[in-house]
């Protein structure tokens, strides 16, 4: 009953002794925890989902999944999920995206310290976006925040990725301030404070050390990006799939992998071939740590201030009673084989032996 497994995951398992003995000291608690999850999923013939068609009556079994998020056989609903939370409080106004980068100088702190320089970020960040917001005095923003940890290239390269919309709401006064569509803030203003605030940050922290040879100049890119589902959409792709799709990795021999990639500036299709052990942690390093939030919403986009954005709604002259909910599926489905209907998750099974 076991299911298939992917390609990365089969080279995982292969390679895992000489991983550990390369890797050992760079392979975390939560590293390892993935790889155990990861070699299990769907592999493990004791335990299963069952499955049954309500229209004929099928019954069926699936390979139980280890629901790791860094597992490329798992959580595909998961990010469905996300894209039709997301695109349910799109707001018909247009909207920016702003990505603030670390330099690659801070890589080593991500290594060692990946949960306190992350949790940095999205505080300095959230902050710094309210602040700039404040200083207009035309009310709150609402913003979504999007951690990624690669480049196209799979480096360690930890940047967010804020999708705001247009517009500001005061609460004091129930109001809706229009948003300028071609400018939010400017980005050399963002990326100056952005620096010094990251630092500052770094600096009063007790596990973090500030690395040598920062760069003077950090890199924050503002730019318009239309009604906001593209760049949902495009968000939604990182999210919960891995970091690597197995039908990117188009060539493997005992000594080298070869994967593919869409080069950023000419979105060309290049392709990077590694030693094998060095793949294997290429990705393996992007495993979050156990309880960092990788997405958060803020302001109104918040997920308990639904209330708050139907009045928005209403004030940018949206007919709310027409709205659907979101179509969100509380797990995989799967389709009957038979029939082709929706097969009804009965529960998780153990055979016993």
């Amino acid at each position: 009953m076991g299911g298939i497994m992917s390609q990365f995951i089969a080279l995982l398992g292969h390679y895992q002794a000489q991983l550990e003995q390369q890797y050992s000291g760079l392979l975390n608690q939560d590293i390892r925890r993935a790889i155990i999850d990861m070699l299990h999923c769907k592999q493990d013939e004791s335990r299963y989902s069952q499955w049954h068609c309500g229209h004929c009556l099928h019954d069926q079994q699936h390979p139980a999944s280890c629901g790791n998020r860094s597992c490329p056989q798992c959580l595909h609903q998961t990010t469905s999920n996300w894209l039709a939370k997301q695109t349910d409080k799109l707001l018909p106004v247009h909207y920016f995206m702003v990505t603030f980068t670390l330099p690659y100088q801070f890589r080593v702190l991500a290594q060692k310290h990946p949960k306190a320089l992350y949790q940095l970020m999205f505080k300095v960040t959230s902050n710094l976006l309210k602040d700039f917001a404040s200083r207009e005095d035309k009310g709150s923003l609402g913003f979504t925040s999007v951690l990624h940890t690669h480049n196209r290239k799979r480096e360690l390269h930890p940047h967010l990725h804020i999708v705001i919309p247009s517009g500001r709401y005061d609460a004091s006064k129930k109001q809706w301030h229009k948003g300028d569509k071609r400018y939010l803030f400017n980005a050399f203003s963002l990326a100056k404070v952005w620096r010094g605030r990251m630092m500052e940050a770094i600096n009063h922290h007790p596990q973090l050390t500030l690395p040598t040879n920062i760069p003077n100049k950090w890199v924050v890119d503002c730019r318009k990006v239309g009604v906001g589902l593209s760049s949902f959409q495009y968000l939604s792709r990182y999210l919960y799939r891995g970091v690597l799709p197995d039908k990117d990795i188009i060539h493997i021999t005992d000594e080298e992998v070869t994967f593919r990639y869409k080069e950023g500036g000419t979105h060309l299709m290049k392709t990077r071939t590694l030693p094998v052990l060095k793949f294997l942690w290429l990705i393996l390093q992007h495993v979050l740590p156990k309880g960092l939030q990788r997405v958060r919403d803020y302001g109104f986009l918040r997920g308990n201030a639904k209330r708050l954005r139907l009045q928005i709604l209403l004030l940018l002259g949206v007919n709310v009673a027409s709205k659907s909910p979101p179509n969100v599926m509380k797990r995989t489905s799967f389709i009957c084989p038979c029939c082709q209907h929706i097969m009804q998750f009965m529960g998780m099974g153990r055979l016993s032996h």
